[in-house]
């Protein structure tokens, strides 16, 4: 018979979660327990249309590093890009994710990335779910207190819970 082995959660359990984008990121903070997670914190951001490029990825840059100053992730979850038709969005997107990953890395945070079909399979048990099966399942598997909120916000929540799901698993295992 084997014995199952029993695992001690890390002293920072703080996954933050997001959804990278140019005009609108969601942001996710998490709190990995033994009897589940919390959401700490969570927001869609959005950048001013009316700043210059450069601007706008640097407010972003800064949002990012508030966070983690804030709230000390030990892990930062991050949803992998999709190829786009419109080219310049792409470029746009892949440079704001480019921001996101400096400050993680700058601040010596852990670096999950996920693909979509990871995150709807880990949070909805099917890789081809849609947006309204994710947001059900995310506010199943997770208090949220009242309020509308952006795809976005329910995006990064649900990477969240993937890096939380996929480490707890892999923490099991080993």
């Amino acid at each position: 018979m084997m014995k199952s082995k029993k695992f001690l959660l890390t002293p920072n359990n703080i996954i933050l979660g997001v959804d990278p984008g140019y005009g609108r990121v969601g942001i996710a903070v998490i709190e990995k327990t033994n009897r589940g997670e919390n959401l700490i914190y969570s927001e869609c951001f959005e950048t001013d249309t009316k700043l210059a490029h450069p601007q706008r990825l640097l407010a972003l840059g800064e949002k990012i590093k508030s966070v983690i100053k804030k709230y000390r992730p030990e892990r930062l979850a991050i949803e992998t890009l999709l190829w786009s038709k419109n080219k310049k969005t792409a470029l746009q997107v892949a440079e704001a994710k480019g921001v996101i990953l400096l400050e993680a890395e700058r601040s010596g945070i852990l670096i999950k990335e996920y693909n979509p079909n990871q995150i709807k399979l880990a949070v909805t048990g099917y890789g081809k779910s849609d947006k309204k099966q994710i947001i059900d399942m995310v506010e199943k598997l997770i208090k949220l207190k009242p309020g509308k909120r952006h795809d976005d916000e329910y995006d990064a929540i649900a990477c969240a819970l993937t890096c939380s799901a996929i480490s707890l698993s892999t923490e099991i295992l080993n």
